[in-house]
């Protein structure tokens, strides 16, 4: 019966050894599902097995949302998920300043000081709680005929190639800053995108649908970057 008992413990605990990494991918509409294109969640969800990796990758991005909307769902969509690993990114909508309103916004929807204590909540939340976090800066913007009619006002700079950061970039160094302060993984890709950007015949344009969202080859590098940093991860797989 002892020899069963054994067994039965080893044999359970194989089991709970090949439980398969439970992923969370937080975010707005840069993370969400968007029809047929490859987000960076499903490429993780499709590819990070194959790299001996098992891995459930949820995608809990939603359109639209800042960190404050993110803060009323922290709990339901991520925590309530029993993550192993959760990807943070958002930005966009946080610095966004709604020009195109009457009378005009002066200010971005969430200040830089709430956006860097909402993602500091997050991430010492999830530390606390044993989950690895990698945190992600939100990817840069390009004018289209439509952002600039919409945005293009002061204190943007519709005259300017990088003219719709103007407020972003600072969000992103928060971002930065926070990774370091927190000791946890960053995958830049405000950077990623400018380097790719910098290239012989090459433009960030190449990376979005519609000078926001990243579209399949923006995804690509994303997801090429964040497999690099979960691999690296301690016992993450």
């Amino acid at each position: 019966m002892r020899n069963l008992f054994l067994f039965g413990m080893l044999l359970s605990s194989v089991a709970i050894a090949e439980e398969p990494t439970r992923l969370v991918a937080f975010g707005d509409s840069t993370t969400a599902t968007r029809g047929p294109l490859n987000v960076y969640a499903a490429v993780l969800q499709k590819e990070l097995p194959a790299r001996q990796f098992p891995v459930t990758v949820i995608n809990a991005g939603v359109g639209g949302h800042n960190t404050d909307h993110a803060r009323t769902r922290f709990e339901k969509d991520v925590l309530a998920r029993n993550p192993d690993i959760v990807v943070i990114q958002f930005g966009i909508n946080d610095a966004a300043i709604d020009v195109w309103k009457d009378p005009p916004a002066t200010e971005s929807r969430v200040s830089l000081d709430r956006y860097v204590q909402n993602l500091t909540d997050f991430v010492q939340t999830l530390k606390a709680a044993q989950v690895r976090v990698i945190l992600m800066t939100p990817n840069p913007l390009q004018w289209t005929p439509g952002m600039r009619k919409l945005y293009g006002k002061p204190p943007y700079q519709p005259d300017q190639s990088t003219g719709f950061n103007v407020r972003l970039v600072h969000y992103s160094q928060k971002v930065r800053e926070l990774a370091k302060t927190e000791n946890v993984p960053l995958v830049d890709v405000e950077r990623l995108f400018e380097e790719y950007g910098m290239q012989d015949g090459k433009s960030v344009d190449d990376l979005l649908l519609d000078g926001v969202h990243p579209n399949d080859s923006g995804h690509r590098l994303v997801a090429d970057h964040l497999m690099t940093e979960l691999l690296k991860l301690p016992s993450a797989h």
